[in-house]
């Protein structure tokens, strides 16, 4: 529970923020540059993602009086009696109507945004669905289909948002865009394999490396063309490209990654090793179908002798679903791994989503052992057959092996541990 805790500790929003923002008086300091708040007319707080609210609670507390008005949203609403305060709760995975108006309220404050001013934007895991303003001719439903379509096919996140920035006036640097002339600040909380910042929230302060080439690419990848709604299609064949990396608006930027799936796994590392565990780090671009990710994973703990170890490895599966069960990424690694892992003497499997959130369910996770099988069997539960209809969340909670800690404020990925004692 300690190594758990201590990588969901790590990547805390509002730590996270407090660590990179240091202010002495009036001057700010963030990776070295320098700020002084005296100098600018209004300052500025946008705050998108699952950690929006920490994020911008936290730099409030830092800026003080010297914030003039924070628009904020979040997955879930909170309370503020802060009047500078705006917020309006988005939707998740699918972006619904609030995510539109959000949308339109970060809209409605840049356009009173000079040069004078300081903009702050917080970014995290979530953004992408919380915020959305479609180009002209793309309706909502349009955009919620095609996000729908994707996450049935298995697409991968970053193919996700490959689209995403094609289809929003806010991703792809648009917002960005919508701030200049200001100077802009961009806090970034990872929640995408490797952190590239383009991708995270669909990178709305940040150049775009993709086309409008890959864009349609993805859709043909999953066979989706033909499925697609038509004002999509029609709006990738005008051809309009997002900021690119050598666009003089991005001189005006500092973009600073403040917290990742890295960092949560080497905290979890230094709590393992202080109870006497060898640890070995797997890395933190574990991609792929759920299940085959966990048979690898199970593999490379079987190949590997050792008593008193911890295997710590990062990243984000996907799930391609072809039954009518219940679950979650993190949920179908472990139901696959039960099998795998059948019979052997003390081990565990543990996997989470840090968000506390995995898949539509309660459950962050779930715990396997070698006994995990055998208990299955004793309960008239057949594995095989739960995975096969996708249906891990089921199956675990009847052997009370979920892992639910409540939604954690922090989205780095997910995290996966082997342990063999």
């Amino acid at each position: 529970q300690r190594v758990l805790a201590s990588a969901i500790q790590a990547v805390e929003p509002a730590t996270s923020v407090q660590n990179y923002v240091l202010r002495q008086g009036n001057i700010l300091t963030i990776e070295g540059q320098k700020y002084d708040l005296s100098s600018f007319e209004n300052i500025y707080l946008i705050a998108i993602g699952k950690a929006s609210q920490a994020m911008s609670e936290s730099l409030a507390n830092i800026l003080g009086k010297n914030l003039s008005q924070a628009f904020v949203v979040p997955k879930q609403l909170f309370f503020n009696a802060d009047k500078r305060f705006h917020i309006i709760a988005g939707g998740h995975p699918v972006p619904n109507d609030n995510s539109e108006l959000a949308g339109q309220m970060l809209e409605k404050a840049c356009k009173t945004i000079t040069e004078r001013d300081l903009v702050f934007c917080l970014i995290s895991g979530g953004g992408s669905a919380l915020v959305t303003l479609p180009y002209e001719g793309i309706q909502l439903k349009d955009l919620q289909t095609l996000t729908g379509l994707l996450l049935a096919s298995g697409a991968r996140i970053d193919e996700i948002n490959t689209l995403r920035r094609h289809l929003d006036r806010i991703k792809g640097g648009g917002l960005a865009k919508m701030a200049f002339p200001a100077r802009v600040i961009s806090l970034i909380l990872s929640d995408v394999v490797n952190s590239p910042l383009e991708a995270i929230a669909s990178g709305p302060t940040v150049a775009d490396p993709t086309s409008i080439e890959d864009a349609t690419f993805v859709l043909q990848k999953y066979d989706l063309i033909s499925k697609a709604p038509d004002p999509i299609l029609k709006h990738l064949g005008l051809g309009l490209e997002t900021v690119k990396p050598k666009d003089p608006i991005l001189e005006k930027i500092q973009n600073v990654l403040v917290a990742d799936n890295y960092l949560a796994s080497q905290a979890s590392g230094k709590e393992a090793e202080k109870t006497g565990l060898k640890v070995h780090y797997l890395g933190n671009g574990w991609q792929g179908e759920a299940r085959k990710v966990a048979v690898k994973l199970c593999n490379l703990l079987k190949a590997n002798p050792d008593r008193h170890i911890c295997m710590i490895a990062g990243g984000e599966t996907t799930v391609t679903i072809t039954g009518q069960g219940r679950g979650g990424r993190n949920q179908e690694m472990a139901l696959a791994a039960v099998s795998e892992l059948a019979g052997m003497q003390d081990v565990l499997f543990i996997t989470l989503a840090t968000d506390g959130e995995d898949g539509p369910t309660d459950a962050a996770g779930a715990v396997v052992s070698g006994d995990t099988w055998q208990m299955a069997h004793s309960a008239e539960l057949n594995p095989n057959e739960f995975l096969n209809q996708n249906d891990a969340y089921n199956f675990f909670d009847r052997l009370g092996d979920l892992i639910k800690i409540g939604p954690t404020g922090t989205n780095v990925n997910d995290l996966t541990f082997l342990f063999r004692f």
